[in-house]
């Protein structure tokens, strides 16, 4: 007798429409989110994404829940855009790559942190991604500067990537940009300032 083999899962179409559905009304929130919008009617997303209104909620329990979907959504996609940055080196290589790379993810990111402070209460899964994202780039700095940290004694080590993280993290990126500066001026602050940090670590107090 022939041995049957194992059926392979045939996806569900109307599964699949309803993923494809929820992810259209998630980037229909996130592209008001990159305007700057301040409030998101339902309405207003479900004329973005192309469906109606009930079609919203019936994907989505309310708009809070789609806010924090829409939110984790970005999150993923910028980690998404990270790249390796170099390790050894020029320092001035290092550094610049740093601010550049950060000084782009955190513009991009700027309107889903700005749409998370307005929650009340946001998800665990988005208060998880933001988490992840933080212990990333700080994991990722003692790596890009591996050079200038590891012959430090403790607590001068801790002391510096303390500092090197403020610099170029979200909160320090947009107190800049609320003060005024442009992207260009930002980033370019932002590598003076990480400069400045590494150049003070030179010094006899850092040896």
């Amino acid at each position: 007798m022939k041995r049957t083999e194992a059926a392979t899962p045939v996806p569900d179409g109307r599964t699949e429409r309803g993923r494809q559905t929820r992810e259209k009304i998630a980037d229909a929130m996130l592209s008001l989110l990159d305007e700057n919008q301040a409030q998101f009617p339902a309405d207003k997303v479900a004329e973005r994404a192309g469906v109606s209104r009930r079609l919203v909620f019936h994907h989505f329990a309310d708009m809070a829940q789609l806010a924090e979907v829409a939110v984790g959504r970005r999150l993923e996609q910028v980690m998404a855009q990270v790249r390796p940055l170099p390790t050894d080196g020029p320092r001035d290589v290092r550094v610049a790559a740093v601010a550049e790379q950060r000084a782009r993810i955190l513009e991009g990111i700027t309107p889903a942190r700005l749409a998370i402070m307005r929650l009340e209460n946001p998800s665990a899964r988005v208060q998880e991604g933001v988490q992840q994202m933080l212990d990333f780039a700080r994991l990722r700095l003692t790596q890009i500067f591996a050079l200038e940290l590891d012959p430090l004694p403790e607590p001068a080590r801790t002391d510096l990537l303390n500092g090197l993280d403020a610099v170029t993290t979200w909160s320090t990126w947009y107190h800049w940009r609320s003060s005024g500066l442009s992207p260009e001026q930002a980033r370019h602050t932002m590598a003076a300032t990480v400069h400045a940090l590494l150049a003070a670590a030179d010094g006899p107090a850092g040896e």
